[in-house]
């Protein structure tokens, strides 16, 4: 945490989520820490702050007064810290990331390394979740920045590209779809399908690319829904079905010859990675750094095997 007063944080983000749960996940502290604050700021204001029923929460008017409060006091901690930083010259605090799996597994870490040499005083913590789950955290300010793949429809978010990805048919060696150069479309529904679980953003693409080659996600014989691009091609390679992947993550595979790795023919599968941030929301100069630093590299960085 910042220079800010920590039961103040700490009340910001259980009002933020009404869950004590969530709030002690972002701060990263355990949940009878988070409680022990809450009840030190009650005394303090000798009035309760949340209403208990059963498993959920509520702020109390007192607690919405203070929630108000809280908010303005914390933007100008962060305005405060900002400003000195660029007085000094010296760029330290916290980024938070939210990265989908396929960049926060694979391409995210070529970015990290070089910002982690640039800026050492900065320390970057990384959430890595689906893409809808990272839009869910980036909306309610969890992390400062994400990183995905898939189509963000919120107003309120700025989608700033960076570079392009290419998404590839991947099959066990020997596959009789290994036999084709560039593989038929329609020929992908003959075989059983390794796929993506819901809100992720490679199935959101895979779905929505595939519909305008012609070939409707639903005629996919689709077996196994799977939650991570890793037990995907576990699958894929055990022979349970062919998929469809990030070229990104297929490096290691194709050099050790363990998968067959194909594209299809006259469809041409690619993706946009985007960087989201919140439009309106305060940035610090480590977080803006971050951004700056990160749309250097993608310039350079290659997603196609």
């Amino acid at each position: 945490m910042s220079f800010s007063d920590t039961r103040l944080r700490v009340f910001y983000a259980v009002a933020k989520h009404l869950s004590f749960t969530r709030a002690a996940e972002e701060l990263y502290l355990t949940q009878p820490a988070v409680t022990f604050q809450i009840r030190q700021l009650e005394e303090h204001f000798n009035t309760r702050l949340f209403d208990r029923h059963h498993n959920r929460i509520t702020l109390t008017e007192a607690g919405i007064t203070v929630f108000n409060y809280a908010e303005r006091i914390l933007e100008l901690y962060r305005e405060t810290e900002k400003a000195i930083n660029e007085m000094t010259g010296v760029t330290r605090g916290i980024v938070k990331l939210g990265a989908s799996t396929t960049i926060g597994e694979y391409l995210l870490p070529l970015i990290l390394s070089g910002y982690h040499e640039r800026f050492p005083g900065v320390q970057v913590r990384l959430m890595v979740h689906n893409t809808r789950l990272v839009v869910r955290k980036l909306e309610d300010a969890t992390i400062d920045v994400g990183m995905v793949e898939g189509p963000v429809k919120n107003k309120n978010i700025t989608v700033t590209p960076c570079t392009e990805d290419e998404l590839v048919v991947v099959c066990p060696s020997g596959h009789p779809l290994c036999k084709f150069d560039e593989i038929p479309l329609q020929q992908l529904k003959e075989y059983p399908f390794v796929s993506r679980e819901e809100g992720s953003g490679t199935r959101a693409v895979i779905t929505e690319l595939l519909g305008k080659g012609g070939l409707p996600y639903e005629q996919l014989n689709v077996v196994l829904e799977l939650g991570s691009t890793e037990s995907v091609k576990g699958a894929v390679e055990g022979g349970m079905g062919i998929s469809i992947l990030s070229s990104a993550s297929l490096r290691k595979e194709v050099q050790l010859n363990s998968l067959c790795v194909r594209r299809i023919k006259g469809t041409p599968l690619k993706r946009r990675i985007n960087f989201v941030y919140q439009r309106q929301k305060f940035r610090s100069k480590a977080v803006e750094e971050f951004l700056n630093f990160a749309k250097e590299q993608c310039l350079s960085l290659k997603t196609a095997i």
